[in-house]
């Protein structure tokens, strides 16, 4: 919060504990919902009283908003957004969510994620659609119960949710009519194939994967609903919007090769600096015109884009390179498994063997014969390389707030590491 040197902070009375008030010498007001006290400003009060207001016009450049990611790696970066943004919202809401007039639309990210703003809150009051918002933690039920009652068409959610709702298996779903569905869409983090396959059975419904970050501001590649889905792509770019793979050196690849994903700079909603990081902020086009996205993928020859792993987070084992996802995607196929995480570790002959953590279905039991059927299951389904040589039964999996597992937390905690900075960490850590 004082990366940012806010005039202003707007919270609740459960959370205004947590404004550090002395440490931010730009803040002059706290504005609270809920009990007040001392200087506060009540929310409540403020929204009672009417008033005119002229309204202040604005440049397409101005500042619209400063998003922070947290991301799978490193402390979070403040990512400044400008008023040309909702244009690429508006767009993209209308063309790859398809949101029509007569929609009930849900969007489950929290607000204070960039898809709970630009797809919560922009895409569809742009589009003049309504959104639903539901309070209370997450639980299989109550999620089903939502669609159920509010009559929900569109629905977008992200990978993490679908995997839990997979693994709360089918006899929960079928207990809820969930005939309103139109489309089903995901984002966050990569979506297994294993899951799609099970959405299209359970919600009769395929789910279409989007691709983008909050440094984008909008969906950049997805599966459009007009279009065929390959299982585990990204999809296609958005049209204006021009996508390549980049070698090392910022050399272009043919198809089918791993290499740099990037986008060519210009599209609405492109952030307009990193706050206060100026050099941070150089760093996403080291091969201008082009944005580099940290993402390694590769494109085929129907111009679908596949996901292959943070560049980061790319495992070199005996010389071969093994994106962590295509491992997980794998091993979550296997009936016994909800979400896996996979990392390298480091190894004196190999260079690096990989490890998967492994959070099992409810109601299945960790055994050492169970551990040898999931590397047998990757090798058959991918290569012997990329099998883990390790594999270790967890509980839950440490994520971001939006979902994404964070693998640089379970190789810190493998090697005995300092975990890094937290502030972005959700679940897991």
């Amino acid at each position: 919060m004082g990366d940012c040197d806010p005039v202003a902070v707007v919270t609740s009375d459960t959370l205004k504990d947590r404004v550090p008030k002395d440490e931010i010498a730009s803040l002059k007001h706290v504005i609270v919902s809920g009990d007040t006290s001392g200087d506060e400003i009540s929310f409540d009060e403020m929204r009672s009283k009417r008033g005119e207001f002229e309204p202040v016009w604005l440049d397409l450049e101005d500042p619209l908003l400063i998003h922070y990611t947290s991301g799978s790696t490193g402390k979070p970066k403040g990512v400044l957004h400008v008023q040309r943004a909702i244009v690429g919202h508006y767009q993209t809401g209308k063309w790859v969510l398809d949101l029509r007039d007569d929609d009930n639309y849900w969007c489950t990210a929290d607000p204070g994620w960039v898809t709970g703003t630009s797809y919560g809150i922009f895409a569809p009051l742009l589009n003049g659609v309504g959104t639903i918002v539901r309070k209370g933690r997450f639980t299989a039920r109550r999620w089903y119960e939502t669609i159920e009652r509010a009559r929900v068409t569109v629905w977008y959610t992200a990978p993490t949710a679908l995997r839990l709702l997979m693994g709360e298996g089918e006899e929960v779903a079928s207990e809820f009519d969930l005939s309103s569905l139109r489309l089903i869409f995901s984002v966050g983090e990569p979506l297994n194939p294993e899951v799609i396959h099970w959405a299209r059975r359970v919600y009769t419904q395929p789910i279409h994967d989007t691709w983008w970050m909050t440094e984008t501001g909008m969906i950049m590649i997805s599966n459009y609903p007009s279009m065929p889905i390959k299982p585990g792509s990204m999809g296609k770019p958005f049209p204006g919007v021009e996508a390549a793979i980049l070698d090392d050196e910022g050399r272009m690849l043919g198809v089918n090769e791993v290499g740099n994903l990037v986008i060519k700079k210009g599209w609405p909603s492109m952030m307009k600096a990193i706050w206060g990081r100026e050099e941070k902020f150089k760093e996403y086009f080291r091969f201008d015109p082009w944005f580099l996205t940290g993402d390694a993928a590769y494109m085929d020859e129907e111009g679908y884009f596949h996901f292959h792993g943070r560049v980061d987070d790319v495992i070199n084992t005996s010389g071969e390179r093994v994106g962590p996802f295509e491992v997980e995607s794998r091993l979550v196929e296997h009936p016994a498994v909800v979400e896996a995480g996979v990392i390298g570790k480091p190894d004196p002959v190999r260079g690096e063997i990989i490890k998967a953590f492994v959070v099992l279905k409810r109601g299945v039991d960790e055994s050492e014969e169970l551990k040898d059927e999931l590397i047998e299951f990757v090798k058959k389904g991918l290569a012997a390389h990329a099998a883990p040589r390790e594999i270790e039964f967890v509980k839950r999996l440490p994520k971001t707030r939006s979902g994404k597992i964070m693998r640089r937390v379970l190789k810190a905690k493998e090697l005995g590491l300092e975990l890094g900075d937290l502030s972005g960490a959700g679940e897991g850590v």
